[in-house]
């Protein structure tokens, strides 16, 4: 009856034990927004809280009870520096979050599901079995940065192990969204705006740490092609033998403005830069030319800027000019 007893005991014991083992087992992977456990996301919420008082108040001394021992040893004052005025210029609101428990010590992935433009995969290298990341935008303007902040959970708590911010839009489109445009406007042969737009596109396709589209290297394949193609019909300087007044086109490129990044024309004019009404007489023309030697420019955009020269400008000195603005939109 005791042997009996005894060994009743042993079974319940060894179950139990498994149980509460099983119980603390995290099971490997990956739970996005909504799916990730509603008592961890809103610790999550209240880590990303803390790190974002901390940051928008630049504030990297407060900070460092939220970085790992790696984050500990970087300079990370530069850094906070960068997001702190971007979280003071705009407001930020949480895009998408993850949650994610690794199955081996190695790189893993979450991918993307459906044909949606904007999808794109996490590459996320081993810093912990369990980590989080979490991936902010603004409201607004149409140019938008991302904010990025990575945690891993360590024997010491859940500590951040990557801070980045890089541009997530431009022109309120995101970097498939600028590709997409390009393609659409190579095909049509508006080959100097296509180059304009993928330019655009190659410059915010690493929006986010970890964070992959799909199409990335597809367009910097298309952006080697169309570079080759743009500087092999058009040849600067480019005089436009047309008009009279024999303007010369030096460079096009694309400018950051207060409410976007649109075409910038640069020019060389006979006419002198203080004879205003004469050059801006010319300008008119030179857009009529523009327009038609590259058409496609003028499209989607809501602005084209003209800066006119009457010496070649350089890298290494101020060279005067009048600069223009023509409203597409």
């Amino acid at each position: 009856m005791t042997t009996f007893h005894l060994n009743q005991f042993k079974t319940v014991l060894v179950c139990g034990l498994f149980l509460i083992f099983h119980s603390c087992t995290v099971v490997p992977g990956s739970w996005k927004n909504e799916k990730i456990n509603t008592g961890k996301r809103d610790d999550f919420h209240l880590l990303n809280s803390r790190a974002l008082k901390y940051l928008k108040a630049n504030d990297p001394k407060g900070l460092k009870a939220l970085l790992s021992k790696d984050m500990l040893a970087n300079n990370n004052e530069r850094q906070v520096e960068l997001i702190s005025n971007r979280l003071n210029d705009n407001l930020y609101e949480l895009l998408d979050e993850y949650y994610v428990v690794h199955k081996f010590k190695d790189t893993d992935t979450v991918r993307s599901v459906g044909g949606q433009v904007n999808r794109y995969n996490l590459l996320y290298p081993y810093a912990a079995m369990e980590m989080y990341c979490a991936y902010f935008i603004p409201k607004k303007p149409d140019n938008k940065y991302m904010l990025s902040i990575i945690y891993a959970k360590f024997n010491y708590g859940w500590k951040i192990i990557k801070l980045d911010v890089a541009p997530y839009t431009i022109n309120g489109k995101t970097a498939p969204e600028l590709y997409a445009l390009a393609r659409q406007q190579y095909d049509k042969n508006h080959v100097q705006a296509a180059l304009n737009n993928v330019e655009l596109a190659v410059t915010c396709f690493k929006p986010g740490s970890y964070w992959q589209y799909p199409d990335e290297l597809d367009a910097g394949k298309f952006y080697a092609r169309v570079h080759t193609e743009v500087n092999q019909r058009y040849r600067y300087p480019l005089v436009l033998s047309q008009l009279a007044s024999g303007p010369m086109i030096l460079r096009i490129y694309t400018k950051n403005g207060d409410d976007g990044t649109y075409p910038m024309v640069y020019y060389m004019t006979h006419y002198n830069l203080n004879d205003t009404t004469a050059v801006k007489k010319e300008n008119v023309q030179i857009r009529n030319a523009v327009s038609k030697l590259m058409p496609g420019l003028d499209e989607n955009n809501k602005y084209i800027y003209y800066s006119a020269f009457n010496k070649m400008p350089t890298g290494y000195s101020s060279v005067d000019h009048f600069d223009m603005m023509q409203k597409v939109r």
